[in-house]
């Protein structure tokens, strides 16, 4: 430290005395003049001196007006400061209470580096909306849709899809936990929305950030037009909804699940699921890719995906493969994506009515998911014997907020009986729940593109 403040001392003693002793020509120099010539040039020498010192200040002055016109604190609005805080508030969230921490911590980080406020003039192009910025190429992944199949070839791949195979009645509350989607399709409609910004914000329901994004990249990205009409881009507000939620499962949930229940309901106990073989697993992501696919072509970039990933895992001769699609892939989608969905929230294109309105019926949509889920799976009971009826608790995992919402049916069911365990019974319906939303938003692709 005391050498850097010696040498930054010298440069500026150098740079003074460079100032104050302007060089002077060889012809001046030792020379011998008239008298009256020497005194005028003397004159004209001052007269100089003056000019030149009155032309700094003034470049200097210009300079210093010009940085401050630059510089953030000149640009920042209550907007820009508002949204810092909302990225300190979800950094916080992930760190202090580990809320989805490899989610919030990138988007939180997004959300500051995006609202950094800047003047847009400049030409620096290092905004995420400025053509040829890095940020801009970055967020190509989100807005072109690559980064989210990119995901669901790193979550088959971490995937097992056992407990749903050996009690495939669980696929169904997968199934019914979608209702959310398609309610809040509705609501969007009755509030102004264009049928493909409704579709976007109704994949909310699903609680899968992957399957949002990619859905509102196609049809909410402010180039789709439906009868002449510009959507919104609307990427950012339904990205954060949905990895919001996401994130706030634990408190979400546990309410909606107890107020839906009885405690005889929540000790219900399962038959510990059957042991499937080898073969069944290797067989069962070419089936559900062509089964699936088959009704609802439009969600083949993320199915194709997921039982890839899948195949990769159970085939048992790809470990390779199935470890870096699992690991470092994920890890770097995840941080590109958050980061950039982060980024794309800018105070001027993020804080409108629209994005408030995204957000309450997020909230909506993800509230609707869980009963959907919860009153389902009471409603099978009434059908099944009573040693094949399923605890209720596990029809919220249906959203498929992957492992999560499982989690959640594991706590509450502990919590009505310490003994009973419903974490592996939960992954049936959360497995299915990311199928169910990728056919979901394929549905609406296939009516609204």
């Amino acid at each position: 430290m005391k050498k850097a403040i010696t040498i930054f001392g010298a440069i500026l003693i150098l740079a003074s005395i460079s100032w104050i002793f302007p060089g002077q020509t060889s012809g001046t120099t030792g020379s011998t003049v008239p008298g009256s010539i020497q005194v005028a040039s003397q004159g004209i020498e001052s007269q100089s001196t003056g000019d030149e010192m009155a032309s700094f200040t003034q470049s200097a002055k210009n300079g210093i007006k010009k940085f401050w016109s630059y510089s953030g604190f000149r640009n920042a609005s209550y907007k820009h400061i508002l949204m810092i805080v909302v990225g300190l508030v979800f950094i916080f969230l992930a760190i202090k209470y580990e809320y989805e921490p490899l989610l919030l911590v990138p988007i939180g980080m997004g959300i500051l580096i995006g609202n950094i406020p800047f003047f847009l003039n400049q030409g620096l192009g290092i905004g995420i909306y400025e053509k040829g910025s890095v940020l801009n190429y970055l967020y190509f992944g989100v807005t072109a849709g690559v980064y989210p199949p990119l995901i669901f070839l790193g979550i088959g791949a971490m995937t097992d899809f056992s407990y749903l195979i050996s009690n495939p009645k669980t696929l169904l509350l997968g199934a019914a936990a979608q209702v959310g989607i398609f309610i809040t399709l509705l609501g969007a409609l009755f509030l102004g929305f264009t049928p493909p910004e409704a579709g976007s914000i109704g994949i909310i329901g699903g609680a899968d950030g992957p399957t949002a994004i990619f859905t509102s990249a196609k049809l909410a990205n402010g180039i789709k037009e439906w009868h002449g009409i510009v959507t919104s881009n609307l990427i950012g507000p339904i990205a954060i909804a949905a990895y919001s939620y996401m994130a706030l499962v634990p408190i979400i949930q546990p309410p909606i699940m107890r107020l839906l229940t009885s405690k005889k309901e929540r000790c219900i106990r399962m038959k510990a699921p059957r042991q499937v073989s080898r073969l069944e697993k290797i067989i069962f992501p070419i089936v559900g890719l062509l089964l699936t696919c088959f009704i609802a072509p439009s969600a083949l970039p993320l199915l194709g995906m997921l039982f890839f990933g899948n195949l990769l895992r159970e085939s048992g001769v790809t470990r390779r493969l199935a470890e870096t699609a699992r690991n470092s892939l994920l890890d770097i989608v995840t941080i590109l994506i958050g980061l950039t969905v982060g980024a794309s929230t800018q105070a001027d294109v993020f804080l409108t009515p629209k994005s408030i309105m995204i957000f309450g019926l997020g909230a909506f949509s993800f509230m609707i998911a869980t009963a959907g889920g919860v009153l389902f799976a009471k409603l099978m009971n009434l059908f099944l014997k009573p040693g094949n009826r399923v605890n209720p608790l596990i029809g919220s995992a249906g959203v498929s907020a992957v492992p999560d919402s499982a989690r959640v049916s594991q706590v509450e069911g502990l919590k009505a009986d310490p003994t009973n365990h419903l974490l592996m019974h939960a992954m049936g319906p959360n497995v299915a729940g990311v199928i169910g939303s990728a056919v979901a938003a394929g549905i609406l692709l296939s009516f609204l593109m």
